[in-house]
């Protein structure tokens, strides 16, 4: 579906923000998609977006959106679609209303990430759990309204490399994160705690990191996702730095796998129709390199335009008794704003809009 001729307007909830920030820059010049309605808190509403919001990305906000007003929580939006970064207390109310408003709502947000009707999107990987948006309205009277979510921003490259493993049987993985400062939002961890340091505690995110990546990778069942029937492991750690989130992953399979094998399903992976003709799919989902020293946050971050996943350092674990690697995605892009956008694409396109 071609929205070049009248894009859809969309609004963007919690837009002063860091993720909402990223929001506007991807959206900008966006081939479906206008932002025409910015939301934010009490303090924001009512002044000029540039006003209203210190603009924390390279280069300025664009300039449509700079003079646009900010409206407050409560505002009666206008557009169909509504992207949400909104911290996850505010979410649970807000979201919840303008569903049930008729709007779709792709959120960003932790509150319904788990609610067993509100699937969690990667579209290369899920996509067919986007009818849990029939289910959303049978269950709650619905009728043009619906919620996605996408995952939080560290589970998204672990669901990532490990769904092309799937065919393999995952019994269990380990994870280990080493997260970028931007991912606890603008202004980050204080100086003084980041620098010359590693952080080894973000409060909530194990829980988080043990359970989206299974519900991601489980199969549709009707009204509800079976959960990837295997164990995970997670612990989460903060580092200096500023974009892309890495993780240390060790996973065991039902059966032997070869180097060979996994490294030919991450290259040959790709999303279901119409996932890979999507504006903001990137060309290649997962993005495998051979060199010793790579993937690095700095020099893969951008890969696919920050939303390829990149895998590399495959090699046998003796503990897992499988296979371990690392795999980084920009946090900010992939794991927040950038997926939430590729999700209100898949829905357009299957007709949920």
């Amino acid at each position: 579906m071609d929205y070049r001729h009248k894009p859809l307007d969309v609004a963007i909830l919690g837009a002063t923000g860091a993720v909402g920030q990223r929001f506007i820059q991807l959206l900008d010049g966006h081939p479906w998609f206008s932002v025409v309605e910015l939301v934010a808190s009490d303090r924001s509403a009512g002044r000029s977006y540039a006003q209203a919001a210190r603009w924390v990305l390279s280069g300025n906000a664009p300039e449509e959106v700079a003079g646009r007003e900010v409206l407050p929580l409560d505002a009666d939006l206008q557009s169909r679609i509504v992207f949400s970064a909104l911290p996850s207390d505010v979410a649970k109310t807000v979201e919840w209303r303008l569903a049930e408003a008729g709007h779709i709502v792709c959120s960003n947000a932790s509150a319904y990430r788990m609610a067993p009707d509100v699937p969690i999107l990667l579209p290369e990987i899920n996509a067919d759990h986007a009818a849990l948006i029939n289910v959303q309205r049978q269950n709650h009277g619905w009728t043009t309204g619906g919620l996605a979510t996408n995952s939080n921003c560290t589970s998204a490259p672990v669901a990532m490399a490990l769904a092309p493993l799937r065919p393999f049987g995952i019994q269990a993985a380990q994870v280990v994160s080493m997260q970028a400062v931007s991912g606890a939002g603008y202004p980050g961890v204080p100086s003084l705690d980041i620098i010359d340091n590693v952080v080894p505690f973000i409060g909530g995110e194990e829980p988080k990191v043990e359970a989206e990546p299974r519900k991601m990778l489980g199969t549709l069942a009707g009204d509800h996702i079976e959960m990837l029937d295997c164990v995970m492991s997670a612990t989460c750690t903060r580092v200096p730095v500023l974009d892309g989130h890495m993780v240390a992953v060790s996973v065991r399979f039902a059966d032997s796998v070869s180097e060979d094998a996994i490294i030919a399903a991450w290259e040959n992976f790709t999303g279901p129709e119409p996932v890979p003709g999507l504006p903001s799919a990137p060309p290649q989902p997962v993005v495998v390199r051979s060199e010793p020293d790579r993937p690095q946050t700095r020099r893969d971050r951008d890969t696919g335009g920050g939303m390829a996943t990149v895998v590399g350092r495959l090699r046998p674990c003796p503990v897992m008794g499988g296979w371990k690697f690392l795999a980084m995605a920009h946090n900010t892009v992939r794991g927040a704003a950038g997926c939430s956008i590729l999700n209100a694409e898949l829905l357009v396109e299957r007709g949920y809009v």
